[in-house]
């Protein structure tokens, strides 16, 4: 069974798109921002190591940022993100690739492209510092196998988050020789979230490899419970955007200081 039969159709329509789009002219070469080194620095100084997304929309909320997206990476970093992700998917997200462009020349912290990359010639769309594969959307007939496209990247110079869901796609990750990991609490077949995802999956990551968790991580509570199940750093989106960015930001990453 091809494996977009077995996610939501809202997913499989951004994996549809995500077929059709091609890559850049040219091959792109990154000197990368260290991310495990952002996150360390975020410890040292008392801050939860946090990605804030930079997500004017998506298919799971309401409304539509406008803000200029720069103006946003740069209140986050204000308030204490280690990281940052961008969306560079622009059918479902409202993402651009100069949008990651103009925030990555703006701000000094690691920067991740969160798109749907499935094939080799699309991780030269735009530098970045970092680069998501996701193993669910990588399943498929015809898209570039995982291994294959994380050492493609590694040879163009990004870091690579591998995105898993359970404990088969970990082990997939891990088989590929992923080094950074990120559990996505949400499941792609339903968008359901549950928390109780990333504990699940988490104690099978090697103490060597970087571990998130992602989505569904909306107040200080769910960010100490990711922690105390072993996260290294959240992927946080929809609860930095809705409202004060740098605020939000702040209240997300000072956790640990108040408890």
């Amino acid at each position: 069974m091809d494996a977009s039969e077995e996610i939501a159709p809202a997913v499989r329509s951004i994996l549809a798109a995500a077929r059709e789009r091609g890559g850049g002219d040219e091959r792109v070469s990154v000197d990368a921002r260290s991310l495990p080194d952002a996150f360390a620095a975020a410890e040292a100084d008392d801050r939860v190591p946090v990605i804030a997304e930079v997500k004017p929309t998506s298919p799971t909320t309401d409304g539509e940022r406008t803000d200029d997206p720069v103006e946003l990476a740069e209140a986050m970093v204000a308030g204490g993100a280690a990281a940052l992700s961008v969306l560079t998917e622009p059918d479902h997200f409202g993402g651009s690739p100069e949008s990651l462009r103009r925030i990555r020349e703006a701000v000094d912290v690691p920067v991740l492209r969160k798109d749907f990359v499935v094939r080799e010639a699309q991780l030269d769309t735009v530098a970045a510092d970092v680069i998501l594969l996701i193993v669910r959307f990588l399943q498929e007939d015809d898209t570039d196998d995982l291994g294959d496209l994380l050492a493609a990247a590694r040879d163009r110079g990004f870091q690579v988050l591998v995105e898993v869901h359970d404990g088969d796609e970990l082990q997939q990750a891990l088989d590929a020789g992923a080094d950074i990991v990120g559990v996505n609490n949400r499941d792609l077949a339903e968008l359901v979230v549950d928390l109780d995802t990333f504990e699940r999956v988490a104690p099978d990551v090697p103490e060597d490899v970087t571990l998130l968790a992602e989505s569904g991580i909306e107040t200080t509570d769910d960010v100490a419970r990711m922690r105390a199940a072993g996260a290294d750093g959240l992927l946080i989106g929809s609860a930095i955007m809705n409202g004060s960015v740098a605020e939000n930001t702040s209240r997300l990453t000072q956790t640990e200081t108040q408890t």
